[in-house]
């Protein structure tokens, strides 16, 4: 998928922004903030440069422009906060919005689709942001390695 995504972005976000449109509804939202809001501490602390690189994903994300965007970035500012405010907790919190989707396949792997385009829109794609989709991964219960990870 990694590498489909690479040489076919314009071609996966527009497929990505069809399947969203799918799912749009108040719970996928805040399970897609709440996995910004992970790539975004991916490295242990949300700095300020993050914030603004993922509000301004969410403010030009095709796949996101289903959602109303106060409310998407009002969740992903709660969910940072939570980062900020204890790593771990903000972890905790964010895999329990993401786990309301669990059970519901194509919403999940959408979710880690997006997830990976997220982590991939610097154009680094690296080991930690690829260590979180892991981890939204299993807590959907979904293989990783489906998703090249």
């Amino acid at each position: 998928m990694l590498s489909w995504l690479k040489t076919n972005a314009a071609l996966a976000r527009e497929k990505l922004t069809t399947e969203v449109a799918k799912f749009k509804n108040k719970e996928f939202m805040e399970a897609v903030a709440n996995s910004c809001a992970m790539v975004a501490a991916a490295d242990g602390e949300v700095t300020s440069a993050e914030k603004m690189k993922m509000t301004g994903f969410i403010n030009n994300s095709p796949e996101l422009k289903v959602f109303n965007l106060t409310d998407v970035i009002k969740v992903f500012n709660d969910a940072c906060g939570k980062f900020e405010f204890d790593f771990q907790i903000g972890q905790a919190e964010a895999l329990k919005n993401i786990s309301k989707i669990k059970g519901k396949d194509g919403a999940g792997r959408l979710l880690v689709r997006v997830a990976c385009a997220i982590g991939a829109s610097d154009g680094n794609f690296d080991d930690k942001e690829k260590a979180v989709c892991r981890l939204i991964c299993l807590e959907l219960g979904l293989p990783p390695a489906d998703f090249e990870l």
